[in-house]
């Protein structure tokens, strides 16, 4: 919000980077040039609707570094919601960038972790035929675990020992994004990634679905048609989808489409002793004048605790509901910060739960 090249959207409770597939590519090779971890998750509306019952599946969404809208669902939404996403930037069609060579740099060594059995070393095999933008350096072909089992020393030394610049971790979303909270400190592999279809495309026993297809936002059906047991899953997340829209994506975009008095926002920093305070004042546009955002920096890089005070606070729409959700990145990084909001209205409570922010509610003086 503040730097439009690294804009964000809160969906639901889902931050979303306003990134095109040639921006993602650049955050990866970027990483990977100067070692630097970047934790890249892409949700669908699988994960949009995971992330609705599941906090600590959410909260390894909100604490990824890049987050990309790999569903078209998502897309309409944003569109809905007046904060269009710029395009659909799925996982798998990252790593078929990747694959195209760039003259002068060298190929993205990959690792694959995990798979159906078989699988990891058959993508490692064709990745490896062809002279492209990706090397396979290693794969750990595991089969169904526990977490405890796929966490041992002896594979993450094995994962440290390959020098992979990109982990790719194919292990069921909910388990493979549990697995690289659990070991995302002790992996030095810059990129890391669940992208669970790639494997399975990279070896062949899936087909990705023609590009006329993913465009359309039809991408499920051929999915189905690859794999039938993903119907039960496709059924169930449309169920769900309905009541999301019905209950928060719905109401909110009528909501912001309605003539409101959208006072000129008054944002201000005060720093209090081991509290910071942000005021939030007015309506909150996505473009912030010099010293706005200056304030909302300063906010975002106090070291100490932080009162959001919202006592005249009149509305915002999703790219405020994504600082907040980095602002939640970011004090999960530092648990010796503490947050609080202060003065919200029952209307704008109501907004909050639109956006997903209901914890947020709970930290309320």
């Amino acid at each position: 919000m503040t730097d439009p090249a690294s804009r964000v959207i809160g969906l639901a409770g889902v931050p979303l980077d306003m990134v095109t597939m040639a921006g993602a590519v650049a955050r990866v090779r970027d990483a990977v040039r100067l070692r630097q971890r970047l934790f890249v998750s892409t949700p669908n509306l699988n994960f949009l609707i995971t992330c609705q019952r599941n906090a600590v599946f959410r909260q390894s969404v909100i604490d990824s570094d890049l987050c990309l809208a790999d569903g078209m669902p998502l897309v309409w939404m944003s569109r809905w919601l007046a904060s269009p996403l710029p395009e659909r930037v799925t996982g798998s069609g990252l790593f078929e960038a990747l694959q195209q060579p760039v003259p002068g740099l060298p190929p993205v060594r990959v690792y694959f972790f995990g798979g159906p059995p078989g699988v990891a070393a058959a993508a490692a095999r064709q990745v490896n035929a062809v002279s492209g933008g990706v090397h396979c350096v290693g794969y750990a072909d595991l089969g169904f675990g526990s977490l405890e089992a796929m966490s041992s020393a002896g594979l993450l030394a094995d994962i440290n020992a390959s020098g992979a610049d990109f982990l790719i971790v194919a292990l069921g979303a909910a388990k493979g994004q549990a697995w690289i909270q659990r070991n995302a400190a002790a992996l030095q592999v810059p990129v890391i990634s669940h992208l669970g279809a790639v494997v399975n495309f990279a070896a062949g026993t899936v087909q990705r679905a023609p590009v006329w297809v993913q465009r359309s936002g039809l991408e499920w059906l051929w999915r189905i048609k690859e794999e039938p047991a993903l119907w039960r899953r496709y059924w169930r997340d449309s169920v769900a989808l309905v009541r999301l829209g019905i209950m928060q994506v719905l109401p909110y975009g009528l909501w912001l489409r309605r003539s409101h008095e959208r006072a000129g926002p008054v944002i201000s920093w005060h720093n209090e002793g081991g509290w910071g305070r942000l005021v939030l004042q007015g309506w909150l546009p996505d473009r912030l004048e010099p010293g706005q955002q200056a304030a909302v920096r300063q906010a975002m890089e106090h070291d100490g605790s932080l009162q959001l005070d919202c006592h005249s606070l009149t509305g915002f729409g999703p790219q405020w509901a994504g600082w907040l959700l980095r602002l939640e990145c970011r004090l999960r990084r530092h648990p010796d910060r503490a947050v609080r909001v202060a003065g919200l209205s029952p209307d704008m409570q109501r907004l909050w739960r639109w956006n997903g922010l209901t914890f947020y509610l709970a930290r309320m003086v």
